[in-house]
């Protein structure tokens, strides 16, 4: 069936705020011809979004720089604030920013091993702290990026063994008290949005993102969407039986899978073993620091970088065996300090191992992936929102 006039209006409205996040600021000429539409509709689209506060004028192009074909329209990008939450076992980092992205404010909150209820009271108070350092617009959409399986069905965070408590109750708080929508994901899975559409893998709509950091992770992209699977758990590398262990893992405990082998501790333990010294300070892995040193020449780098490569190209082969995405992206931490030289290891040795031609590339947006990847994400529900075919 035909769309209504007002779905219409609705959907090339959402279109043109689309374009103006994107590419704006533009002119009306410009997205007449970006969305083929005509030019009437879009005379009638910018004038509607006017109205509603949603777009103004930023300025002028063009030899002349006057009348309204040489306006140049961009959002109101203060009209509303994004809120993106990086959850990790021992901190939170919160980002704010407005409807284009644009960082405003941020902070991070180291949490102890000890702290259950406190961590979420003291996690909601950063929040509402940040919040108000960025701005008087009001908050209107939370992305969080947190580890362990999302419930493909509720969309909630699900219990998961090894991982703190507060976490789940922290969601909970947040959504029980913010009038803003709340949304969760998996932390692997966000970091791949992130690297999708602003990051390493933007050419490419098929690829797995590998996450090196204090575990292990991955996220699936097919045909440029994240891939669940049935329960939420698609990506979780850490259990993958590997040749190299001392056991296989059990449905509660990692240890003796793909985790044994490249998480941060097991990869400290193998830099000692080739000279390198690694004092794990502060909450980056000790992992990264490990790589870090070995590419400036500490102790027997080179060995350490093949040492790991090897290890790495096994769990890349593995998916690349089952998925061929064609891209494998090192990403997290310890991805980010490897870089293109630890990439171009992996990928020699994953071409040794496979038939089937798989890149592999170091993403471009390290640690922060998954705050950006929850903004994205909470931009994407306040697009939905501000432009919902029944406005």
């Amino acid at each position: 069936m035909p769309a209504s006039p007002s779905t219409a209006r609705a959907i090339n409205d959402r279109l043109a705020l689309r374009l103006l996040q994107q590419d704006g600021p533009l002119t009306a000429t410009q997205l007449k011809t970006l969305t083929g539409l005509s030019r009437p509709t879009v005379a009638d689209l910018v004038d509607r979004l006017r109205g509603a506060g949603l777009i103004h004028v930023v300025g002028e192009t063009g030899a002349d720089r006057r009348g309204p074909n040489a306006r140049l329209y961009g959002i109101v990008a203060d009209r509303a604030l994004l809120a993106g939450l990086d959850v990790r076992t021992d901190s939170v980092a919160v980002v704010i920013a407005d409807l284009l992205g644009a960082t405003l404010a941020e902070a991070t909150l180291p949490v102890g091993e000890t702290e259950g209820d406190d961590a979420v009271e003291r996690a909601v108070a950063l929040l509402a702290a940040t919040v108000r350092n960025a701005g008087s617009a009001p908050l209107h959409s939370v992305g969080i990026g947190a580890p362990g399986l999302i419930d493909p069905v509720t969309g909630e965070l699900r219990d998961s063994s090894g991982l703190p408590s507060w976490h789940r109750s922290l969601v909970r708080a947040l959504q029980e008290r913010l009038p803003a929508t709340v949304l969760v994901e998996n932390e692997t899975n966000l970091a791949a949005v992130a690297e999708h559409r602003v990051g390493g893998a933007r050419d490419h709509d098929t690829f797995v993102l590998l996450w090196l950091g204090h575990g292990v992770g991955a996220a699936v992209m097919l045909d440029g969407k994240v891939r669940r699977g049935a329960s939420g758990g698609a990506g979780e590398l850490g259990f993958l039986p590997v040749p190299g262990t001392a056991g296989t893992p059990s449905a509660v405990n990692c240890e003796g899978g793909f985790h044994s082998l490249v998480a941060s501790a097991p990869l400290c333990e193998l830099a000692a073993r080739f000279g390198i010294a690694v004092t794990q300070k502060g909450q980056e892995p000790g992992a990264a620091e490990a790589v870090r040193a070995a590419l400036a020449g500490e102790g027997d780098g080179e060995g350490f970088l093949g040492a790991l490569a090897d290890r790495i190209a096994l769990g890349a082969a593995a998916v690349a065996s089952v998925l061929d995405p064609g891209l494998v992206l090192l990403s997290g931490e310890v991805g980010q300090a490897g870089g293109d030289a630890l990439a171009a290891r992996v990928e020699e040795r994953l071409a040794a191992m496979s038939p089937l031609r798989t890149g592999v590339r170091a993403g471009l947006l390290g640690g922060t992936a998954v705050r950006r990847g929850a903004l994205l994400a909470a931009r994407d529900a306040a697009q939905d929102v501000l432009f919902a075919p029944s406005a």
